[in-house]
Order: C-alpha cells, then sequence, then structure tokens
C-alpha cells in the first residue's frame, strides 16, 4: 500500500508526526512525504532511519519528496521503543515543571509558537510524564483561551496530573479561567518534584 503525506507548510514536530502515524497505519508499501523546507526534510528522514527504515529524497521545486519503504518481512524499530530504551531508568515518575508559557529565549512569538510546538510533541511521544505542573506565567496554559488547552486535556485524559499554582493564578487574576487540572500550592509541588523519579524544567 502506497501513500502520500504531504505536509508542506507545517511546523515542526507535525511533518514527523503525520508521517509516523501513516507509518503506522500500513503493514508494508511505500510512505511519501513532501515537506517544503530542509530542516523537515532531515526530520523526516531522520525518523525513516531510526525505524531502520530504507529512505529514498528526491527534489523538485523548491520541495522534497521522501519516499519511506516498509517492508512486513523486516525488522522495525519503533521510535517509542527507541525513547524507553533510552530513558527506561529515568523515565518512572517524570514530571514536568513548565514556568511560563513560551519556550525560551528571544523572540517572545517564536517562543509561544516552541511551547505549542512542545505541549503537542508531548501527546505523541512515550513514554509519557506521570504529572504537568505549571508556575508562573506557566499557568497561562491551563487557562480557557490557551493555545495548548486541547493538547493538555488530552495528556490529562490519559492520566497526565495537571496541576496549576494557586498563587500564580491568583497574581494574574486568572483562577476562574482554568479550564484543566487542579489547583495545587507550593508544598504540594515541592513534595512532587522532590519525589519524582526524574524532571525536567521549562
Amino acid at each position: 500500500m502506497n501513500k502520500e503525506v504531504d505536509a508542506r507548510g507545517m511546523n515542526c514536530p507535525l511533518p514527523v508526526i503525520h508521517t509516523k502515524k501513516a507509518l503506522e497505519s500500513i503493514d508494508d508499501g511505500r510512505i511519501t512525504t513532501i515537506v517544503d523546507n530542509e530542516v523537515a526534510k532531515e526530520n523526516v528522514a531522520k525518523l525513516a532511519k531510526s525505524m531502520n527504515l530504507k529512505v529514498d529524497i528526491k527534489q523538485d521545486l523548491g520541495n522534497y519528496y521522501i519516499d519511506i519503504f516498509k517492508d512486513s518481512g523486516m525488522e522495525i524499530i519503533g521510535i517509542e521503543t527507541l525513547d524507553i530504551q533510552k530513558t527506561s531508568n529515568n523515565s518512572k515518575d517524570l514530571v514536568i515543571l513548565i514556568s511560563t508559557d513560551k519556550f525560551g529565549e528571544g523572540s517572545e512569538e517564536l517562543g509561544k509558537l516552541l511551547m505549542k510546538s512542545y505541549v503537542y510533541a508531548l501527546t505523541e511521544v512515550m513514554p509519557q510524564p506521570t504529572a504537568l505542573i505549571f508556575l508562573n506565567s506557566g499557568v497561562k496554559l491551563t487557562i480557557k483561551d490557551s493555545e495548548v488547552i486541547d493538547h493538555i486535556r488530552t495528556l490529562e485524559s490519559r492520566g497526565v496530573e495537571v496541576l496549576s499554582c494557586g498563587t500564580c493564578l491568583d497574581y494574574y487574576k486568572i483562577k476562574d479561567q482554568l479550564a484543566v487540572g487542579g489547583i495545587s500550592n507550593m508544598y504540594t509541588i515541592v513534595e512532587k518534584l522532590n519525589n519524582a523519579g526524574n524532571t525536567i524544567k521549562l
């Protein structure tokens, strides 16, 4: 079976995620992913190679056509399996502390775009965290007008605990807009962090 994934104009990590889903939907055949930038081309190619799949790339009129071949007789290495093998000792009780509504320093617009991509990517990879804790301006991600609210709800529906700092919600005067998870306090947050097997701070 052959399928085409048109990922032109999509921001990271969507080309990789859509390609991965297409590969999972077939037992054998070819997936052709079309992208329009070098970074997306490299990321999709790395995905295929990490899964032990043959890749052929062609360029035409500014677009990249990435053919990925899947054979039912091949030994396929799943990307989730790779991630679990690399982090199996550290992924237990993973808590992610998000203290800002944007990712990294520099452009605020870019930072918010990167945060949106990051939270979406969390819904697509394994293992998933046991808890997300939102502090300072990070609590703005958990209110009803947040661009990532649906992704956080998806994580919560899968058993990820979602906590927002009550003091922070009060400071920004948005407690009544909280749309996902529960309100927490610093004592509980410190306990969660101290007892976590691994933590990531953004």
